[in-house]
């Protein structure tokens, strides 16, 4: 196939909404009644409402669009009134004085209306940016969630006797089998975080969203390798005790 007809490749927001629901459902049967099923729940309300806001930011915004227009226009006409009524019919430059302080008074009117313009050009990029911004951001709340789920779920105790338990202890009822599920789930939750949040910058060319989606992904990352570090850990754990019963 000719390089030029090659299809575009792009996450899907409906694919990813799936697999968060078909991973709700997993953990919903491997731990009924969990706090973690619940934050799917939440990762997938937010990756439903994303496909809506996305549909929305490719699309026109009439409302800035046209109170950007306006906005050029009034700044037009205060500009040419400012010209009108602020300047003399004939400028007569008596010395260096009186010219330098023209120029700069036209620099800084000129200025002033390049600052006006560019305001009111970028208005429907700012109003994108603050939508995407406040998704991202309860993208982020949601990965710190997570991570307080697993915060507690230590390989060291996969095992070990309820006798070592104190009184504030966490409750440690899963089995070796059940902790590295229950790991894995969070990391998938982790990586599905990820993928939404990466949806925001596919039709949204803002540097400002860019970064604040690589913060979300290296966030993500950083927490789902510490939890593949726990997993690491129990499969060792088992490897070594399955070595000594051989």
């Amino acid at each position: 196939m000719p390089e030029n007809t090659l299809p575009v490749v792009e996450l899907q927001g409906h694919h990813i909404l799936e697999t968060i629901q078909r991973l709700e459902r997993r953990i919903l049967e491997r731990f009924p009644g969990s706090g973690l099923g619940r934050v799917s729940a939440q990762l997938g309300q937010l990756a439903g409402a994303a496909e809506a806001e996305i549909e929305r930011l490719r699309k026109p915004l009439w409302l800035p669009r046209i109170g950007a227009a306006l906005g050029i226009l009034g700044i037009l006409v205060i500009a040419e009134e400012v010209l009108r009524h602020g300047m003399p019919g004939s400028v007569v430059v008596g010395n260096l004085s009186d010219f330098l302080q023209a120029s700069e008074a036209a620099v800084n009117l000129v200025i002033l209306l390049v600052i006006g313009i560019y305001f009111m050009v970028s208005l429907e990029t700012r109003f994108k940016r603050r939508i995407a911004l406040k998704a991202l951001y309860r993208l982020r709340s949601i990965i710190h969630i997570v991570d307080m789920h697993q915060l507690t779920k230590d390989p060291v105790f996969a095992d070990a006797p309820v006798e070592t338990a104190t009184a504030s202890s966490p409750k440690r009822g899963f089995t070796r089998f059940e902790l590295v599920r229950y790991l894995d789930y969070c990391s998938e939750m982790l990586s599905l975080s990820s993928k939404v949040a990466a949806l925001y910058v596919q039709h949204l060319n803002d540097p400002v969203v860019l970064e604040a989606v690589n913060e979300v992904e290296s966030l993500a990352a950083s927490l789902t390798h510490k939890i593949w570090q726990k997993i690491l850990i129990l499969d060792a754990a088992h490897a070594s005790e399955a070595t000594r019963r051989g």
